[in-house]
This record gives C-alpha cells, structure tokens and sequence, in this order.
C-alpha cells in the first residue's frame, strides 16, 4: 500500500511537472510570434528564479537565454545581453560540471562565443575558432540532433569569407537542420527554434541576394505561422519592395 502511495506521489508530480514545462514552451513561442520580448524576459526571469527543477528544466532554461540575447544583440542592448550571458553561461557549466547533454552543450558554447564577438568584435580572433571547434563537436558527439548543425550555419553565415564565411555552406547546415527537427516532428510544435530556424534561413537568401528564395521562405513561415509579427509585418513586406524595385 505505501509503495503504491509512493508512484501515486510521483506520477501525480510528473505530471504536474510536464504541464508546466508544455506551458513554458508555448508562453515562448507566443512571445516570438508576437514580438514581445518583455513577456520573453518576464518568463526567463521566473525560470532563473524559481524554475530550475532538475538539469532538463535548466537546460530548456538557457535555450530560452540564449534566444533573449540574441534579441539583445540585435537590438544593441549590450548591457543586458552581457548580464544574460553570464547568468546563461553559469547555467550552462552547471550542466557541463555534470558531463549531461555534452552535445547541446557544445552547440551552445559555439552560441555564446558568437555571442561574445558580437558584443565585442575584437574578440573574434580568439572566439571565432573556438566557436566553430564547439559547433563542429556537437556534430560529432551527436550527428541527429539540430542545434549543432545550427551552429554551423551560424559560424558560416557571420564569418568574413577571409575567415571561412561562406553563405552557401551556411545554407546547406540550416537545411540539414531543418530535416534534423522534422523528424522529430512532436518537438516542433509550437517551437520558436523551428520558426527561428526558417526565419535564418530566409535572412541567409537575402543576404546572399536570392530575393526570390528569400521570398518564398517567408511565405512558407507565414503559413506554418500566420501570426508572426515580424514575419508579416517587417521581413515580407521588406522583401516585397526589394523585389519591387
């Protein structure tokens, strides 16, 4: 009776545990599409706080981190994306200090190195190489798991061509990527990291000046997604007029 009592006990917080992490995941995602990154900061916050349960909820925990930060390079916030950095980093040796999930682990070090560059872009002869190195042994420690070849991509979109860039093979690392995620189909639903990865994706045509394929993209985003805000409003109508004229 007591041993019964016991599993009674534990799946009744499983599964309180597993609707709370399926709430945070989809508060995520309708902060990305939504464009509201203060609701985005509000829930990182709670989870730096009070939500880190286990090494599986802070790793979800810095995956979030590092979208905000990106965010904040993006829009020049330097300060705060340095105060995430740190907070997200510590998390991450957390997790390293235990020898768990060493390939999402290595795909995020290649993150934050870039990070560091972009926050500092004197930093890019001693943290480019160790950036690519960490993307390259996430690869390798883990060939099915997206982040990685992510990281790739990411490495070989911002790179100079002096220094390895090249949009081509940043391209062909988001496409191997993509196909990564939609085997495990149940993991993109309601997944800001799919539609991140698609919106990369997109930006990487433009760049590379394929406006068309740059265009498709979008379109294809906005009918996976049709409420993503910085989709509809900004990225496809911008294209438009590129095309246009």
């Amino acid at each position: 009776m007591e041993r019964s009592r016991y599993w009674i006990v534990f799946l009744l917080a499983w599964v309180a545990f597993s609707q709370s992490f399926a709430s945070t995941k989809s508060d995520i995602y309708k902060a990305y599409i939504a464009s509201s990154m203060v609701e985005w900061k509000v829930v990182i916050d709670r989870l730096q706080s009070t939500g880190i349960k286990d090494d599986a909820s802070r790793l979800e925990l810095v995956n979030y981190q590092y979208g905000y930060i990106g965010w904040c390079i993006g829009e020049n916030r330097k300060d705060e994306a340095n105060q995430y950095l740190e907070l997200a980093e510590d998390n991450l040796n957390a997790i390293e200090k235990k020898q768990l999930y060493a390939a999402k682990v290595n795909s995020y070090r290649s993150a934050f190195y870039g990070f560091h560059i972009g926050l500092n872009m004197l930093l890019a002869p001693w943290y480019g190489s160790k950036s690519i190195a960490c993307a390259k042994e996430a690869v390798a420690l883990d060939s099915q798991d997206y982040l990685g070849y992510v990281q790739l991509g990411n490495v070989y979109f911002h790179a100079p061509s002096l220094m390895g860039g090249d949009k081509s093979k940043a391209i062909e690392n988001y496409r191997i990527a993509r196909m990564k995620l939609e085997r495990a189909s149940n993991e993109i639903i309601f997944d800001w990291n799919f539609l991140s990865l698609l919106v990369t994706t997109a930006n990487c045509y433009k760049t590379m000046g394929d406006l068309e394929k740059a265009k498709s993209s979008y379109e294809e985003i906005l009918k996976i997604e049709p409420n993503f805000n910085w989709v509809r409003i900004e990225l496809y109508p911008n294209i438009l007029k590129k095309i246009k004229h």
